[in-house]
């Protein structure tokens, strides 16, 4: 949690929190779609996070995709940006949040080899119909549809 998050946190408690956020679409050359293994154990789900103060949402998904993945991004396209009461979700410490998702299409420009952010046990790229057990905290089938449209 960035300090930002940490200082709201201390002041509305586990009150409900709308948070704009990022989340990247990365596929490789065979079209399968970059997922990342939260270290936390619940699951895998696409390169994702909070935008900061002060950032914009394609500064924000570059720094992200590094930061979980080791990947150097450029933001090729828009696909969507997702809201409301389907993307509310509530963390085990009890933490309400309901994001607000820009996704983003990126090509990699580069692999840098080692991802540094703690969040990440294991990346993979993987087939439509070879998906492990996912675990978004906003409507998978929505970012998904969105992440296999031809010709994106």
């Amino acid at each position: 949690m960035t300090p930002y998050l940490m200082e709201l946190r201390g002041l509305i408690g586990n009150r409900l929190l709308l948070l704009p956020s990022v989340a990247a679409v990365i596929h490789d050359h065979a079209g399968n779609l970059l997922l990342q293994e939260k270290a936390s154990g619940e699951g895998w789900s696409l390169p994702a996070g909070a935008i900061e103060p002060g950032e914009t949402p394609q500064e924000a998904i570059i720094r992200e995709v590094m930061e979980e993945t080791g990947l150097a991004v450029v933001p090729t396209t828009v696909l969507g940006v997702f809201g409301g009461r389907d993307f509310r979700y509530t963390y085990p410490n009890g933490d309400q949040v309901e994001y607000v998702v820009t996704l983003f299409k990126c090509r990699v420009a580069a692999d840098r080899g080692a991802w540094t952010d703690t969040e990440t046990r294991a990346l993979g790229y993987f087939a439509r119909d070879d998906m492990p057990a996912l675990a978004l905290p906003y409507p998978v089938s929505a970012l998904f549809l969105q992440a296999f449209q031809p010709g994106l």
